[in-house]
């Protein structure tokens, strides 16, 4: 299984807009539905990827647990609909249907919004504080498919914890690891295949 690790964007970043339509209610969601919250949690999934297959029932506990609680959370799927039509906007309505999704989800049609935060992988995580400013970018937890470790959230979660805490987070972050987005071919970013990692 081909793996490819998070830009690992430089801390600080803002957060840069977005206007996309939420697959499931067909509203527009852009950075200012999130107006006012303590933190927002932008995560780039798909419904095909293993990787992804492999975390949704935590991604969607993390949308409950913290459903009351000043977090915004808005997943995107950028994924090539030429490429892989399993990852159109009507099987990811199902999947948010089937997982219970507590969030928007986004389809990003033309791949900019991907580009523009340098998402890489599904599943990519960038979480930012109330400023929209860039303060962890990294992995879920260590589980991976096949490692037999648990799926626990536990470092995407302590990131989460430490901003609504008003505390700093680490800088060493881990990045996050799975299938490259399927970019719409001839359409690939400068950054395409830097952020490859070995198997291993």
């Amino acid at each position: 299984m081909a793996r490819t690790a998070s830009m690992m964007l430089e801390l600080g970043t803002p957060a840069p807009d977005f206007q996309l339509p939420d697959v499931v209610s067909g509203q527009t969601i852009s950075l200012t539905t999130f107006a006012g919250k303590q933190a927002l949690l932008v995560m780039f999934i798909c419904e095909h990827c293993p990787f992804v297959k492999h975390v949704e029932q935590e991604l969607a506990r993390i949308g409950q647990d913290y459903q009351h609680q000043p977090l915004g959370i808005v997943a995107i799927s950028s994924n090539s609909i030429e490429t892989h039509p399993q990852d159109s906007p009507e099987y990811l309505k199902a999947m948010a249907e089937r997982l219970g999704f507590t969030f928007p989800y986004c389809f990003d049609e033309d791949q900019s919004t991907a580009k523009a935060y340098s998402a890489a992988c599904t599943p990519d995580y960038f979480l930012f504080d109330s400023k929209f400013q860039l303060v962890y970018r990294g992995q879920l937890d260590d589980s991976r498919p096949g490692n037999n470790l648990p799926v626990d959230g536990r470092d995407l979660r302590t990131a989460i914890d430490a901003v609504l805490a008003h505390q700093p987070l680490p800088l060493e972050q881990r990045p996050s690891i799975g299938c490259n987005i399927k970019w719409r071919p001839g359409h690939e970013p400068d950054y395409y295949g830097v952020s490859a990692v070995p198997k291993n």
